[in-house]
């Protein structure tokens, strides 16, 4: 009977692991048909706190590093803040006098004395160069390890290393690292861990808070645009990562706004929106 017993119950096991599987396929290949239906490359990386379960669009990309581009803000503005480097948000940058619009376009209503909460918000990237310039390359490393933040390749000669070169990060460790932020399990103090979550805050009502960022850079012969961030509905949080690339040159003018387009119909999908 014994024997019995434990069959069945391996069974019924075995049985669970596999609805498990094919209801993750089944998902899995709803949200990609997400992104075909927009015409884009790329994936959104879920997870669901409640619940304690990862949805992907598509699981190899989700582990696959790339560039942070402008979403590095979120752990720049926290070191900035540990090292004293800046005070609080409300602190002026002062405008260098000059940026490079090969690389970053041409922006000319963020050239000027700006806070660092407003160039958090509109990504005023030269702003955060000017910060960069002044913490040395092995503080943000001993950040960069403490969190668990990117492959941690440094190596990039110019201040930019977030955009340009070979420190990546890929969307789950982007979420891994979100989720560090929500629980309080970072290397940096309440307060100024607070602070960043009072910048990040994108949208709020009765319902629900989101808190995100956004980057986009081009390198390596590619387009690549990033939204992440989290919801937090009745205390039900999701954490998500989207990140679309697609070639250098092709042309594709709602590039930028199909990362949140796309986000937004996945996560309403979800019921993270009312």
């Amino acid at each position: 009977m014994p024997l019995f017993k434990n069959r069945f119950k391996k069974r019924f096991l075995l049985l669970v692991m596999v609805m498990n599987f094919v209801v993750a396929g089944y998902a899995q290949e709803a949200l990609k048909k997400v992104f075909r239906t927009y015409g884009v490359e790329g994936s959104i990386t879920i997870y669901d706190y409640k619940s304690k379960k990862w949805l992907y669009s598509d699981a190899v990309d989700a582990k696959i590093p790339m560039q942070s581009a402008s979403t590095f803000k979120i752990i720049n503005l926290l070191i900035a803040l540990e090292t004293g480097t800046i005070k609080d948000e409300n602190e002026i940058i002062p405008w260098p006098g000059k940026t490079d619009t090969a690389l970053y376009g041409y922006r000319p209503e963020i050239y000027r004395d700006i806070s660092v909460k407003e160039a958090f918000e509109v990504s005023a990237g030269w702003a955060f160069i000017e910060i960069a310039k002044k913490i040395r390359r092995p503080v943000y490393l001993s950040y960069l390890k403490q969190s668990g933040y990117g492959n941690l390749d440094l190596s990039e000669k110019g201040d930019d290393f977030w955009n340009f070169g070979p420190m990546k990060i890929s969307p789950e460790n982007q979420i891994s690292f979100l989720l560090k932020l929500y629980e309080g399990k970072t290397p940096f103090s309440k307060r100024n861990t607070e602070l960043l979550k009072k910048v990040m805050i994108t949208e709020s009502n009765a319902e629900y808070v989101l808190r995100s960022k956004t980057g986009w850079t081009r390198t390596e012969g590619q387009d690549i645009g990033w939204w992440v961030g989290y919801i937090v509905n009745k205390d039900r949080p999701y954490f998500f990562a989207t990140r679309l690339r697609k070639e250098l040159g092709k042309p594709n003018a709602n590039f930028s706004k199909l990362r949140k387009e796309i986000t937004r119909e996945i996560l309403r999908d979800l019921k993270a929106f009312d």
